[in-house]
């Protein structure tokens, strides 16, 4: 038993292959991690450009009244006032010390 514990112990097979693994998947992780990062911050500027889009359309819409040979129809209107949130920075980012990032 104590031969298998002292060949355990001065067995060091593998230990730099262990460190450049540890190493290698803390840059990997810290890679993923800017890139997701990225990844999120752009889609967000992709779904506020997408909102105000949606909310720069031009809803109003007039169909006018047809009058002719003893029938008529009436026409119908609708206009669209402007939202309190279209304009195109709604979506804002705060840094880590409360501040505006741009």
């Amino acid at each position: 038993m104590t031969n298998l514990i002292n060949a355990l112990i001065n067995d060091e097979a593998g230990f730099i292959i262990s460190a450049e693994l540890v190493l290698v998947s803390t840059i990997a992780v810290l890679g993923m991690i800017v890139g997701l990062s990225e990844v999120a911050l752009n889609v967000n500027n992709e779904l506020e450009d997408v909102g105000s889009a949606i909310g720069a359309m031009n809803q109003t819409y007039c169909v006018k009244g047809v009058k002719g040979h003893q029938g008529s129809a009436s026409g119908t209107e609708f206009r669209d006032n402007i939202d309190h949130c279209d304009n195109t920075c709604d979506v804002q980012g705060f840094d880590g010390r409360g501040e505006y990032s741009e």
